[in-house]
């Protein structure tokens, strides 16, 4: 059939379009098919190249084959990896352009066998009017189409006539926006990319030049996240050897947001990414991590700047309670001393410069310089080493620099901090009576917090590596085995007898959420990219930090005058904009130089403030839960003080529930993740359990992407914006409490059970 006799966006037409983008989405994987053969047999040719029995040696003659064979190997590794990859929708775009060229856009570039594109990577320049072309600069696009599949079938086509004056008759336009359709998805537990549907404004960020700051910045649901991801991406296909050696960090604040982004960057073809949350960045230097989050008053105590001189006054505090005399050695029956006051002068001395570990040795050189000076005439026939040999062959000398300077790790001082008179006393002039009995609390349990971590590295560096210690020679003679030697397990073997504790370094790092990062993790980060370029992603109204504008200048010193470029993303994609408003007249309420995005989608679904019961939250949480179950098809994320948790987790787990769909969190934890529908159990308490007071509940209200609802217990809610215009409950009846419903002033509900939450939708 002719295509000027279909008519225009009819299932005909659909159709028609469908079967040609599918054709051409079939030669691209059949072409994929083939690389892959060829990288299986360039991978098996490679490892058959060179292999050692040799347990101890390596022949010089065989290093050329050694450096051969492993280079195959990695490149072979690392293209299969590439082929290997969930690919679905590797193809999702398509550019129509006046001269009649067409370029098909996708996850990774594949190419025939005579070098004709039949992918462009969408990170390459030939990519680039796929996502900044517009009415005003069309940019010689006339149809962009994007490509919705499942695995390798074509499911779905939405286009945009970009250039309507240059559109051909026969030229068919499907679908109705495919940026609307792709919002209106269901969520799940894991963030999708967004390489399909990218915006203009968001590729002018992915896409800016790589050195200095980038400085992402926009309010909630303007794709902040997903937006630096693919930065990462984009500056690992542009800048491969700059950024695939030297490496590229991402930091986010938890480990639930880590596994939220972890299939991001390996969908768009990466995975030579380092996925960190802020409780393990120091596992380089410590073998610890860490989800625990600390109270309000401790987490600011932790993150605060004085932390530095406290922390370094902790380690030149000695672990043991020394003599009252110092120290005390008899040389040749004379007794020679040291006092405590000259003794902790030297320890400062010796600190003052060097890594506590580096300094023993000069400490111990000043102790003895003193005992030297101290002498008798009667000692005067001993020349000076065969008295220093005298002294640090005394077990007395040996006895006390053992208690007083012995190899420490970073975890045994901090430790020490569980003691409020340790506290107090390097605490001196820093911290009041109650941010000592904070601090001092903190540590029990002994397991470590978020907010230790940071304290942790900087302990780390403050200490130094421990003195290295001889191993006796082990001799493998006796054992039988086969051993595939590399060249770089042989420099690997190399860096681990230097001996040497460093902190693993960076070309590039992303720090997203940085509006919550403290000053003392601004530090822990700053020691793993010296000389990187870095991406930061942050809101300040949405700072879990009780200073933001404190949190601004840890910032500014961090960026100094390296280059700086501000994007700000001005769209929220995620907020229904019935739910936007009302967050955004909590926030300005509280924080009126809030940035407000505009929130372009509305579901006519208006927030649900319920008002119920204290004594019965559990229970209404539970009924909420249940009908939005059945009115949404995604997560539900129901958000919760601690103080109602265990009450909470109790009924969710008797209930009959879905509970792979149902997540019970805390305003933390959710930063930076999403759900179709939330419910937000007391407010008031969740503002204030936390240090950023009601910029959390902010955050809290902008994750649903659908339904809101908020239960206060007993009463509305002293955090519900006066004059709002939206409709609240009254205070709740005798009668509505037994049955276990409230009075929400929303449209009835229909069909629902007094048991279940209303649903207005």
């Amino acid at each position: 059939m002719n295509e000027r006799t279909i008519p225009p966006n009819s299932d005909q037409a659909f159709e028609h379009e469908r079967a040609i983008e599918q054709a051409h989405v079939d030669q691209v994987y059949a072409e994929l098919k083939q690389a892959t053969v060829s990288a299986r047999s360039i991978a098996a040719e490679s490892a058959a190249r060179y292999t050692s029995d040799r347990q101890s040696w390596l022949r010089e003659e065989d290093g050329t084959a050694l450096f051969e064979r492993d280079a195959f190997a990695f490149q072979a590794a690392r293209r299969l990896a590439t082929l290997d990859a969930e690919h679905e929708g590797l193809v999702f775009g398509r550019l129509d352009f006046q001269d009649r060229e067409i370029r098909y856009v996708g996850r990774i570039g594949v190419r025939t066998a005579d070098f004709e594109p039949l992918v462009i990577d969408w990170r390459a320049r030939a990519a680039e009017p796929f996502y900044r072309a517009t009415a005003a600069d069309p940019m010689g696009v006339v149809r962009r189409r994007v490509l919705q599949s499942r695995n390798d079938i074509v499911t779905g086509i939405e286009d945009d006539l970009v250039d309507p004056a240059g559109a051909w008759p026969e030229l068919v336009v499907i679908g109705e926006g495919a940026l609307m359709a792709a919002l209106s998805r269901a969520r799940g537990h894991r963030m999708r990319d967004i390489v399909s549907t990218i915006q203009a404004e968001q590729d002018e960020a992915i896409r800016a030049p790589w050195p200095g700051f980038t400085i992402i910045a926009g309010g909630p649901g303007t794709g902040k996240t997903v937006v630096a991801l693919h930065r990462a991406a984009y500056l690992l296909y542009s800048h491969r050897q700059r950024f695939e050696n030297g490496g590229v960090l991402v930091i986010g604040p938890s480990l639930a947001f880590m596994d939220y982004i972890e299939r991001v960057l390996p969908s768009l073809g990466e995975d030579s990414v380092t996925l960190r949350s802020l409780g393990q960045v120091a596992n380089d230097v410590l073998p610890l991590t860490a989800s625990r989050l600390d109270t309000a008053a401790a987490a600011v105590i932790k993150g605060s700047l004085a932390m530095v001189p406290l922390l370094r006054r902790l380690v030149e505090h000695p672990i043991e309670e020394l003599p009252e005399g110092g120290l005390r050695v008899t040389v040749k029956g004379e007794v020679l001393a040291v006092s405590l006051e000259r003794l902790s002068q030297i320890r400062h001395q010796a600190i003052s410069d060097r890594t506590y570990h580096a300094a023993r040795p000069q400490a111990e050189n000043q102790v003895i310089a003193e005992l030297w000076r101290s002498r008798s005439p009667d000692l005067g026939r001993i020349d000076h080493d065969q008295f220093v040999d005298l002294v640090q062959q005394s077990s007395a000398f040996e006895v006390f620099f053992s208690a007083w300077w012995p190899a420490l790790t970073a975890a045994d001082v901090l430790r020490r901090l569980n003691d409020p008179a340790v506290v107090s006393e390097v605490a001196a002039g820093q911290l009041d009576a109650s941010q000592i009995t904070a601090l001092a609390t903190s540590y029990q349990p002994p397991d470590f917090s978020v907010a230790d971590i940071a304290l942790l590295d900087e302990l780390a560096a403050l200490l130094g590596a421990p003195p290295k210690t001889s191993e006796p020679d082990l001799f493998l003679d006796d054992f039988d085995f086969t051993e595939v030697v590399t060249l770089a397990d042989r420099l690997s073997q190399q860096r681990d007898d230097a001996g040497e504790q460093v902190h693993s370094t960076y070309a590039h790092i992303l720090v997203d959420e940085a509006q919550d990062i403290t000053p003392m993790q601004w530090r822990m980060l700053r020691r793993r990219g010296p000389q990187a370029s870095w991406t930061v992603v942050g809101d300040l109204a949405q700072s879990s930090w009780p200073d933001p504008a404190e949190n601004a200048r840890s910032l500014s010193e961090l960026i100094g005058r390296s280059p700086q470029r501000l994007f700000r993303l001005s769209t929220n994609y995620r907020s229904p904009a019935e739910v936007f408003q009302l967050a955004s007249d909590v926030i300005t309420q509280n924080y009126p130089e809030a940035d407000l995005p505009r929130a372009v989608r509305q579901t006519g679904i208006e927030p649900r403030l319920l008002v119920v019961p204290a004594a019965m939250v559990a229970r209404r949480v539970v009924a909420a839960v249940v009908g939005l179950i059945d009115e949404v098809s995604g997560t539900i994320g129901v958000i919760t003080p601690s103080l109602w948790r265990t009450d909470l987790s109790a009924a969710l787990k008797r209930a009959d529930l879905d509970l792979g769909r149902v997540v019970l969190t805390d305003a933390m934890t959710i930063k930076g993740l999403e759900y179709d529908a939330v419910v937000i159990v007391d407010p008031d308490q969740i503002v204030a359990e936390s240090s950023g007071g009601v910029r959390i509940l902010y955050v809290c209200l902008t994750r649903p992407t659908k339904v809101l609802v908020t239960i206060d217990p007993d009463q509305p809610g002293a955090w519900r914006p006066v004059e709002s215009g939206r409709p609240t409950d009254g205070a709740v009846s005798t009668a509505a409490a037994s049955t276990g419903s409230a009075t929400t002033g929303q449209p009835a509900a229909a069909g629902a059970a007094v048991a279940v939450a209303e649903r207005t939708g």
